[in-house]
Formats: structure tokens, C-alpha cells, sequence
């Protein structure tokens, strides 16, 4: 095989890996970041269902 296309080989591997990598940071970092804003959420009210323990007449 030639030098060259040994080298372009490599090359090519090597810009995979750093991509990978940074796309796994960035995905880290926005996972984070998610997860602190649902953390400092206040509290929601517990919502009653609205049709749940009510009687329903369903005669025609």
C-alpha cells in the first residue's frame, strides 16, 4: 500500500475520533444542562383529572 493513502487512511480515522468526541462533550454538556433546568423547576400543582370520581351518565 502506498504512504500516502496509509496516511490518508489515518487521517480520516483520526477526524472520525475527534468528531465523536466532540459530539459526545456537547451531548454531555446538553444533558447536563437539561437536567439543572428541569432540577430548579418549581413544584407543579398535582392537576385533578377532570372526569375521574365524577358520575357520567351515559344512557341515551
Amino acid at each position: 500500500m502506498e504512504m500516502n493513502s496509509i496516511m490518508a487512511s489515518q487521517l480520516r480515522s483520526l477526524q472520525s475520533l475527534v468528531q465523536m468526541s466532540v459530539l459526545n462533550k456537547t451531548l454531555t454538556m446538553n444533558t447536563n444542562t437539561a437536567t439543572e433546568m428541569l432540577e430548579i423547576l418549581p413544584d407543579q400543582p398535582a392537576v385533578a383529572h377532570p372526569t375521574k370520581g365524577a358520575s357520567i351518565d351515559v344512557t341515551a
